[in-house]
């Protein structure tokens, strides 16, 4: 488009096209008689709709007529609407000639005749972020209002002022930042705030990097594939890859996993609930005794439908078991409170519209945290503290009902028991009546049951089709053939790792990505049971766990197919001596913050057991990844009984005890697996094999690791000693004294016979991740004073 030209919004022909035809960019509608100056991908989607990537005037469309682009001979862009006002421009000025050309890359670029860029739509992104299309200290996206509502929404993805990219809720009356998680430091969160230049770029093979040492990859990473990173509406940041066979666009990637934990999706005094069934993973509804304030926009959240007096004798508390509410607090907060001392605070407070009581695990016991605002609420099994709402004393009773459900995970239609009984017939007419009518109903039975049974196969047939289309077009899976993994792995020839649940194989995919695919032992579970484990699988996203790329489903086969680790496992690297302390520690932290994930933020709750360095794998960086996590076993959290599983799991010598005594199985089978493998890579000895001499005879006796720890700390009243005589002797000299005994008493911890007295893993990243951050302000003080 050269200088003096302009596109007419009443022409439809009017778009500029990219050289290799990707793009487009011309007027593109977005309601009745309303239009945006765009950019998008010029081959239409499976339903025929075109996916848009930049908008001049998205928050200001244009009318259907006289509207037109026009390049001046000035040098500025204008978008006039009507032919009356200009609602965009790109305020520029040249003295020589200029025209506007769409590159191959999808950047929309005002260029003079002599090269130089005047300005460029790749520096004015809205919400989307093209392969190597910088987001800089400069830029931001912005998501959409609604999923048909173009104009600027409420969710930003940008640097924040300490140089760490951020997602963040922008609403009318509050903003607040959730991703990384605002409880963390950003190192905590593995980020870095030193490097000032605050760019990232995602290339085209999938990988994203950014300044703050943020990095990922995308689950189909390979060449030549179409992709974008999206602001989605619903406050998720999301990568994208097209499917050319099907024209839907997949996601890669994703930024948050859990859908309730995006700040403001459901609005104010409302409840974010996970269900997994709904195409948005999620429901919203109003807490008891408030009603919805626009029934098209849930993100507007609920209003009170009743009068709150501040009069402490009209008003009382509703108990709402696992709720939390995520916002400032607006009223002081106060520690070790009773909970009649919390209760009393917030009927004090006209403010007060509830409070939150918590137990303190580090200091023992309550605290109180009175809410000024009912703001970013979410429900969740795993949330074991509830929340109290401030409602009409009078009224509680009516808006109990409401609470009785908050339990169970699941409703069930109650059974009414038919009577069965038939009085004896006085007649012998009346008796062969009887038999030809319960005859007649018989046969009718029969017909209906062989109905609804050939009805079922059929939505069984359709249900299996469907999950597998979900799984590929939500989590990013593939379903791969038996035929493709065989040649993958040359007909299984390559073995790198052998487990009770299968055997695992080395691959290069079609796509020439190298893959660790585990053949599983001879499935006993049915198809459809098979893929509601995977699908849980893939919505799995941690960067301490193992990710997982597709699977198969053939006959009686079951593969799945995970990214491969270079370094191996933990327990071959263990053996080679090729870990150094820092790299220990590392591995440390990092295996808990897996575990974490599973047990306390995963969309469902995941029992690993089998704990073990075989499962713990290493990438190049030696970062830890636990793997083998999905098929071990998934249960409701609440339910975690041990009736629910049909054997023993786990590994000798990392067993807890409670596999043994036939306990109450629950997440701290795991806690005392991770302690004994802290155990086994301070010390470099096995689990079950340690030499002990007897001091009657002085011959050797064998005993279990952890009781050998145990005796050479009650052995050696000094630190150093006992640290001395257990400590690996590949890392003798050159480790951490204060960080390695803070490792032996976690682990000791963790392996407590008493299954209450071990800490949950989330209490074990804390306390590392507190000690870490305590050396490493120590260690960073003499360096600031020189």
């Amino acid at each position: 488009m050269s200088e003096g030209s302009s596109l007419s919004v009443e022409k439809p022909d009017n778009v500029l096209i990219s050289q290799n035809g990707v793009f487009s960019a011309g007027f593109y509608s977005v309601g009745v008689n309303a239009y945006c100056f765009a950019i998008w991908y010029s081959e239409p989607l499976y339903d025929g709709s075109h996916t848009t990537v930049w908008m001049a005037n998205r928050d200001q469309p244009i009318n259907g007529r006289l509207s037109k682009l026009s390049l001046l001979k000035n040098g500025n862009l204008i978008l006039t609407d009507a032919g009356q006002f200009n609602v965009w421009a790109t305020e520029t000025k040249s003295i020589s000639s200029v025209q506007l050309q769409l590159n191959d890359t999808g950047n929309l670029v005002l260029l003079t005749s002599e090269g130089l860029i005047l300005w460029q739509s790749f520096q004015s992104p809205t919400d989307t972020l093209l392969p190597y299309q910088p987001l800089t200290r400069n830029t931001r996206l912005v998501s959409s209002r609604s999923q048909t509502n173009y104009s600027s929404g409420f969710y930003k993805f940008f640097f924040g002022d300490e140089n760490i990219l951020r997602l963040v809720y922008d609403g009318p009356d509050l903003c607040s930042m959730y991703w990384p998680d605002p409880w963390l430091k950003g190192w905590e969160a593995g980020r870095s705030n030193y490097n000032s230049s605050r760019i990232a770029v995602l290339n085209s093979l999938g990988h994203f990097k950014s300044s703050d040492d943020f990095q990922f990859t995308a689950a189909d990473f390979g060449i030549g594939i179409q992709r974008r990173l999206t602001m989605d509406h619903d406050g998720n940041i999301r990568l994208y890859s097209l499917d050319e066979k099907s024209k839907i666009w997949n996601v890669t990637w994703q930024a948050k996993s859990q859908p309730c934990r995006i700040h403001g999706i459901c609005g104010p005094n409302s409840l974010c609930t996970y269900v997994p069934h709904e195409k948005s993973g999620r429901r919203c509804s109003c807490i008891p005794g408030y009603k919805i304030k626009n029934e098209t926009d849930q993100s507007l959240g609920c209003e009170p439908n009743f009068s709150l007096f501040c009069n402490d004798t009209e008003v009382g508390f509703l108990h709402l078991p696992h709720v939390a509410f995520y916002s400032y607090d607006g009223i002081r907060f106060s520690s070790n409170y009773t909970f009649k001392m919390c209760e009393n605070e917030c009927l004090r407070s006209c403010d007060c519209y509830g409070f939150q009581y918590r137990f303190n695990w580090d200091n023992g016991f309550y605290d109180c945290y009175p809410k000024k605002l009912l703001f970013n609420g979410y429900r969740a099994p795993n949330f074991p503290d509830p929340t109290y709402i401030k409602l009409p004393k009078a009224s509680i009773p009516f808006y109990l009902k409401h609470v009785q459900g908050f339990n169970s995970n699941c409703s069930h239609p109650h059974c009414l028991q038919l009577d069965r009984s038939y009085e004896k017939p006085k007649e012998n007419g009346t008796l062969q009546f009887m038999v030809w009518f319960a005859s007649a109903i018989g046969g009718v039975e029969i017909i209906c049951i062989c109905l609804v049974m050939y009805l079922l196969y059929r939505n069984r047939q359709n249900s299996s089709a469907t999950t597998q289309s979900y799984l590929q077009v939500v989590t990013g899976f593939r379903k791969f053939t038996y035929d493709e993994l065989k040649k993958a792995t040359r007909n299984f020839g390559e073995e790198i790792g052998r487990g009770s649940g299968g055997v695992v194989y080395k691959g290069v995919l079609s796509d020439r990505r190298v893959a660790a695919i585990k053949r599983l032992n001879e499935a006993k579970q049915g198809e459809d049971e098979f893929l509601a484990e995977v699908s849980t699988i893939g919505r799995v996203n941690h960067m301490n766990l193992i990710e997982v790329w597709g699977y198969c489903v053939d006959g009686k086969h079951r593969l799945l197919v995970y990214e491969y680790m270079e370094r191996g496992s933990l327990a071959e690297n263990l053996t080679s001596n090729t870990l150094d302390w820092e790299k220990r520690f590392h591995i440390v932290v990092g295996s808990a913050k897996g575990l974490a994930y599973l047990h306390d933020e995963c969309l469902e709750w995941v029992l690993h057991c089998d704990v073990k360095p075989q499962n713990i794998l290493l990438d190049s960086n030696y970062e830890p990844k636990v793997a083998d996590f999905g098929l071990s076993k998934l249960l409701n959290r609440g339910d975690g009984h041990h009736s629910g599983f049909s054997r023993v799991r786990g590994t000798r010598g990392y067993m807890a005890p409670e596999w043994i005594f036939n306990f109450r199985i629950t997440s701290k089978v795991d806690v005392y697996s991770y302690g004994v493998v802290v155990l086994e890579m301070v010390t470099g000895k096995s689990p079950m094999v340690v030499p002990h001499t007897s001091d009657n005879s002085g011959e050797m006796e064998q005993r279990g690791l952890v009781t050998w720890v145990r005796e050479k700390m009650n052995e050696n009243v000094s630190k150093e000693l006992w640290l001395e005589e257990i400590i690996d002797p590949t890392m003798k000299d050159r480790y951490d004294a204060n960080k390695m005994e803070i490792l032996v008493e976690v682990a000791l911890q963790c392996v407590d016979e008493n299954t209450d007295a071990r800490p949950t893993m989330s209490q074990v990243v804390e306390r590392l991740l507190r000690h870490e951050a305590c050396n490493y302000q120590k260690n960073k003080r003499p360096h600031q004073n020189k």
